[in-house]
């Protein structure tokens, strides 16, 4: 009998399994079923579409042809409504049914909102999905002020597309510092700088308590926990991923922060096999569970599922993930899991350049590179190798660093 695998999701996970699957099994019925509008986009080149950078064209990565060239199935704008894994079928919101032998959920999650009032008002955006992005670049282009909120990788963005509209902001931050769990103050300062450069100033131990609005409902002022109010006509909120796993709530799929799958993206219930930013891996490397929102990461795991789909316990995702920004005029560039470890080691290496690495029992976990990228790939393969470095941090910090540095160290 001919196999049939259903998808839900055509990001670049779900995309990546399609492809994989009908590599895999030429003669398969393969269906995506996705709430979007249209087919795979680049989630990486919106922003630059919502600074004015780019225009609409290069930010497509499939058409409807490409799904057809390929006999994939690909339903837009269809909601998946239920999920029944005793019958092995899923239902959307026109009560159409599709069976399966084998289900990917590649779907993601949702930007979460701020609880407080008129977070829901005209001016104030999230930045997830190429409708986003069009709606944010429309905004900024008519406004004058902003606010930011969300001091992370997501929040960034918001920084970088008001500096490019010339729209002066202020970045509030409930810390005292950007992205201050990956960052020591002098590694965060060098991006604050940044931001000042493009009229863009992070304001400390602040934050929104509420949101002020004229009589259309359109934004006026961002209202601090200390009662200083902030005038902006523009507000951009990027506080994190609420992950879409509602769909699986009535049925034995397993759940946590996400849905929790195998090192080989199989769920607890075997024929059904999650990727993506929705899922909480079992990360070899690391050696717990882990998640990750990186766009190669989500790719890898597509590929990794579609096979393991086809032929269980075939290949296991080993991967580390990176994550860079271009909004300045210097590189930016995350890897692994920079926000966790026991222990870490950072160092200044020249003027903008400043690096720091997180270490769990003695390995690299991940790590943050500001202005010299020239490392990544030694510190990636030590990490994917797991070797032990705690007693070389020094070594880990010069200048020009490779691997075969460390090898010789320990030959003395």
């Amino acid at each position: 009998m001919t196999e049939s695998y259903v998808i839900i999701g055509d990001g670049v996970a779900g995309s990546s399994a399609a492809e994989t699957l009908r590599e895999e099994r030429p003669d398969a019925e393969i269906t995506v079923i996705t709430d979007e509008g249209e087919a795979l986009y680049n989630r990486i080149l919106i922003k630059e579409y919502a600074k004015g950078k780019l225009p609409e064209a290069p930010i497509s990565i499939h058409d409807e042809d490409w799904y057809d060239e390929r006999d994939i199935d690909l339903r837009l704008n269809t909601l998946v409504t239920d999920i029944d894994v005793d019958a092995d079928e899923v239902t959307t919101h026109e009560d159409e049914t599709f069976g399966y032998d084998k289900l990917l959920l590649a779907i993601g999650g949702t930007p979460q909102q701020l609880p407080v009032d008129h977070s829901d008002a005209e001016g104030v955006h999230h930045f997830w999905t190429f409708q986003d992005a069009r709606a944010i670049r429309e905004s900024v282009e008519d406004a004058e002020k902003g606010v930011i909120v969300g001091a992370g990788l997501l929040g960034i963005d918001f920084a970088a597309i008001c500096g490019a509209q010339d729209v002066e902001a202020k970045y509030l931050m409930r810390g005292n510092s950007w992205w201050r769990y990956a960052l020591s103050e002098e590694g965060a300062e060098i991006m604050h700088d940044a931001m000042r450069e493009r009229g863009v100033e992070p304001v400390f131990d602040s934050g929104v308590a509420r949101f002020e609005t004229d009589d259309d409902g359109h934004v006026t002022h961002a209202v601090d926990p200390h009662g200083e109010s902030y005038e902006c006509d523009f507000a951009g909120v990027a506080i994190g991923l609420d992950f879409n796993t509602e769909i699986v709530d009535d049925t034995p799929i397993e759940t946590d922060d996400g849905i929790v799958v195998d090192e080989y993206m199989q769920t607890n219930v075997d024929n059904v096999f999650a990727a993506g930013d929705i899922t909480e891996f079992h990360d070899v490397i690391l050696g717990e569970r882990a998640q990750n929102g990186a766009w190669g990461s989500a790719k890898e795991q597509g590929s990794i599922a579609a096979k393991n789909m086809v032929d269980y316990g075939s290949e296991e995702f080993r991967w580390v993930s990176s994550y860079s920004i271009t909004h300045f005029d210097f590189p930016f560039l995350s890897f692994g899991h920079p926000t966790l470890g026991d222990d870490s080691v950072e160092a200044t290496t020249g003027e903008g350049e400043w690096r720091r690495l997180a270490l769990k029992d003695g390995k690299i976990v991940g790590g943050v590179l500001i202005g010299d990228l020239a490392p990544q790939s030694a510190y990636k393969q030590l990490m994917r190798e797991e070797r032990h470095v705690a007693d070389q941090k020094d070594v880990l910090m010069q200048d020009g660093f490779s691997v075969d540095d460390l090898a010789a160290k320990s030959e003395q």
